[in-house]
Parts: C-alpha cells; sequence; structure tokens
C-alpha cells in the first residue's frame, strides 16, 4: 500500500456506542487483514495522522495499535512505522483445504461406533488370528462384505471376484506393476489424480494425457494415445472427478470401453466418490467386466482410518497377476481394520456413516458455494471443488498466497499432465473439523481472490 493510500480504507470517523474507541480500532485492523484489505508488510498510518483522521485523541490510537499487537497483527519497526504482521503460518495450525477426506459424518457418533464395532469384533474373533498374517486379498468374510458394498454401484457380484486391498493408493500401484512394463504409458485425461502421477513416476511409468472434451476423454483420443504410445493401460475416475468434478456421461461411458476393447487396452476405474450422487451413470465395470478393474475405497466416502478398498477383477489369471503384484509391497491388509469393514458394512454401521458424510458433505457445498465466487458447473454434491480463478492471480500465485494466510489449496499444476494447466485450484471442504471453521476459512479465501496478487514488502534501510 503507498503512503498516499494509507488512509483510504479507514472510516471517517468511528461508531458511538460500539464499544471503546481503542477496541473498534483494533478490530478494524482485524477485520481488514482478514479481508486482505491490509495486506502483509502494508504500513499504517502515523499515530498522530491517523487519531485526527478519526476524531480521537493520540493515546486512544497507541492503545488500539497495542491491542492489535497483542493479537499478532502488526509489526512495530520503531522509526519506521508500524507495519501489518507476516502471517506467522509456522507456528500456527494450517488450515486444510487441499487434503481430499470426507468430513465426520452429520448426525453420528464416530467415536461410538467404532468402540462398539471393535467390541464386536473382538467377541467374534481370537485376538491371536486377528494379530497373525491374513490371506492376501481378504478371507471369504471380508469379500462378501466387499461384494455386499459394491452390490450398491455394480449390481450383485459373486464374493470370489472381489479383493480386500489397503487402500486405493496401494492397489493403483499394484494395477500398474501387474499390467505394464517399465517405460510403458499411461493412458489418462490431461488433469488426473495425483497419485496416478506418483505412482507412475516411481515405479518408471509415464502418464499419457488423451484429448478430452466437456464429457471427458474422447474415444478417437484413446485410440489415438494407445497407438501412438503403445500403451494398453487406461486410467479413468468417471464420476464426480477429482480435480475437475466432472461426471461423464453414460454414452461416453459405453463409447470409451468399445474404444479400449479396440485397442485390446485394460482400463483401471478408480470410482472413489460414485456414492456421493443419487443417479451416478452405470460404472465402467457393469459395461464391460471381462475389461475393467474396478477401485472403490473407503477413505473417501467413510473414513481414510480404515485403510480399506475393494478391488474388483475381470478373471481369475488377473486378479491372481494383481496380488502378485500387491505382495511385493503390501502383503495383505490390516486384519484389526478389515474385521472391523466388514462388521461395519454387515451390521449396516457402514450405511449409517456414508449417510451422514453424504449429509455433511451436502452443507458443505452449500455454504462454500455461497461464499465463493461462481460460476459452479459442477453438481452440489462430493468432498470438493473446482475453483476457476480471477485474472491476475495465477493457480500457483494463490496457492502461495493462501499458504501464507495459513489456508492450504492445492493448485492445478498439481494435476496436470505435461504443460497448459487451467487456472484453478481444487479446495476440499472435509478436512476442516466443523463447519463454522470452514466458512471462516472459505471467506478469507474469497477475500484473498477479490484482491489483487500482492508481494511482501520490506522497509527501506
Amino acid at each position: 500500500m503507498h503512503d498516499d493510500d494509507m488512509y483510504a480504507v479507514w472510516p471517517e470517523k468511528l461508531v458511538r456506542g460500539a464499544g471503546p474507541r481503542y477496541r473498534q480500532i483494533a478490530d478494524f485492523i482485524a477485520r481488514a487483514v482478514a479481508d486482505n484489505r491490509f495486506q502483509p508488510g502494508d504500513r499504517l498510518p502515523p499515530q498522530r495522522g491517523l487519531a485526527q483522521r478519526l476524531g480521537v485523541d493520540l493515546t486512544t490510537v497507541t492503545r488500539a495499535y497495542a491491542e492489535a499487537g497483542q493479537r499478532g497483527l502488526l509489526d512495530p519497526r520503531g522509526a519506521l512505522g508500524t507495519f501489518i504482521a507476516r502471517p506467522a503460518t509456522q507456528s500456527a495450525q494450517m488450515i486444510d483445504l487441499g487434503m481430499n477426506m470426507p468430513p465426520a459424518p452429520l448426525g453420528c457418533d464416530l467415536q461410538e461406533l467404532v468402540q462398539r464395532g471393535l467390541a464386536k469384533v473382538m467377541d467374534r474373533h481370537d485376538v491371536n488370528v486377528m494379530m497373525a498374517y491374513q490371506l492376501a486379498g481378504g478371507g471369504p468374510e471380508a469379500r462378501a462384505a466387499g461384494a455386499l458394498w459394491l452390490a450398491q454401484t455394480v449390481g450383485p457380484i459373486a464374493p470370489e471376484l472381489v479383493l480386500v486391498c489397503p487402500g486405493a493408493q496401494a492397489a493403483l500401484a499394484a494395477l500398474i506393476l501387474a499390467f505394464s512394463q517399465p517405460g510403458d504409458g499411461i493412458v489418462a485425461e490431461p488433469l488426473v489424480y495425483p497419485g496416478l502421477l506418483t505412482a507412475a513416476q516411481h515405479l518408471g511409468r509415464r502418464v499419457v494425457a488423451a484429448e478430452v472434451d466437456e464429457d471427458g476423454m474422447t474415444p478417437a483420443g484413446l485410440e489415438l494415445a494407445c497407438r501412438d504410445s503403445g500403451s494398453r493401460l487406461v486410467y479413468l475416475n468417471p464420476t464426480l472427478q477429482n480435480p475437475t468434478t466432472h461426471t461423464m456421461s453414460a454414452r461416453r461411458r459405453r463409447d470409451l470401453v468399445r474404444s479400449a476393447s479396440a485397442c485390446g487396452a485394460r482400463i483401471i476405474e478408480d470410482d472413489p466418490y460414485r456414492l456421493f450422487l443419487d443417479d451416478a451413470p452405470p460404472p465402467l465395470a457393469s459395461l464391460a467386466p471381462a475389461l475393467v478393474f474396478h477401485i472403490a475405497t473407503l477413505a473417501k466416502c467413510l473414513t481414510p482410518g480404515l485403510r480399506t478398498a475393494f478391488v474388483l477383477g475381470p478373471d481369475q489369471e488377473s486378479r491372481d497377476r494383481f496380488l502378485a503384484a500387491m505382495r511385493s509391497f503390501a502383503l495383505m491388509s490390516t486384519p484389526l481394520m478389515g474385521a472391523l469393514t466388514t462388521q461395519w458394512i454387515v451390521s449396516g454401521s457402514a450405511q449409517v456413516v456414508l449417510d451422514g458424510v453424504r449429509a455433511e458433505a451436502q452443507a458443505r457445498q452449500r455454504l462454500a458455494r455461497r461464499i465463493l465466487p461462481g460460476p459452479f458447473h459442477s453438481e452440489p454434491v462430493g468432498i470438493h471443488l473446482w475453483q476457476a480463478l480471477p485474472e491476475p492471480w495465477t493457480a500457483s500465485d494463490l496457492a502461495r498466497a493462501a499458504r501464507e494466510e495459513g489456508l492450504s489449496v492445492t493448485s492445478s499444476d498439481a494435476f496436470q499432465v505435461g504443460a497448459g494447466a487451467p487456472n484453478a485450484i481444487r479446495i476440499c471442504l472435509g478436512g476442516v473439523k466443523d463447519r463454522q471453521e470452514l466458512a471462516q476459512a472459505l471467506e478469507r479465501l474469497a477475500g484473498l481472490m477479490r484482491r489483487r496478487p500482492y508481494v511482501l514488502r520490506d522497509p527501506i534501510v
């Protein structure tokens, strides 16, 4: 802020009867910092000059600056003046709008459900068995529970088709190991789940971007990418896609499985958000069971702590190859969490948690859409938003500025295959403890987007 502008944002007078004058001034500074009218490094008016503008005595302004300083808002620098302090993000806890996880379920006590579920598990199981090695891919009871859970989306299936895995990322890595070779390409959309990029990089594979249109990957794009790269593995996240939240139409899904079949390619269908939609199009696995590996994690719709994902494999040979790859780095799922997951699904507790998570997620979507600048082109469900940014902000600058404000968001370049990331950020709604704190964080983020990008300024010495 230039010296000529330092009075521009201040009121011309204080409000009579609105509390002590010094506190009104300190509160005004706090609000101006929260909505980015004051930015770190801005110099406040000299105390005498501000006193004259507001029609108060010098002692009132001195006391107000001292109060604001005690709140950590100001950085007094002697003869140089008083400046807005830089955020103390090192000591303050970062507010997490960057990690995609479900919120605590509305209307149910998660701690009680866990305690009750574990008590029932231990009543039914020998602790020595629970603490021993288990079958890779899950035992009969766990696979039957997985089949029951997947029936909500893919219809009735035999338990022997289901594999129980320690999370979707482990399942994804095992599929890459089992069905590709070092140097091979994996066809995906240009904006893709970062876990795929990480797994491909560390396993020596390439992610190849296919052409997309307003409905996602195009059949012609899939075929061209497979032909040019020699890829025989296609990754799709067709429902409430991460990060764009787009849901692919039923027609496009049918066209893509036909194109993949024509190319001799297998499809990895990563479908973590499907249960947030009441009327999602049919999963790819139901359209081409012999072609698709379907991954359904509980981390995004129930809780990450269960560390459980179900994989639906097309045939016994493919499932054996998958398990052999999985055993190279994860011998089994955690027996205790697997048993709790099974108990929750069979008893109906998992559905109770899902219903509570869906209700809370919808409430948070409504809150975010009321606070954040639109327009929004996705359905008001799920646990994340894809926020286009106003000029002159760039995604990387906004993410950096948000971090300086104590807010964690994810820039579009974290999802981009190659160059050309759109000017957008992903905002996750589930990681903040309660709605009031989320509203405050979103207000701060919206205020930041309304401001122009700034550079922290040091005093001239």
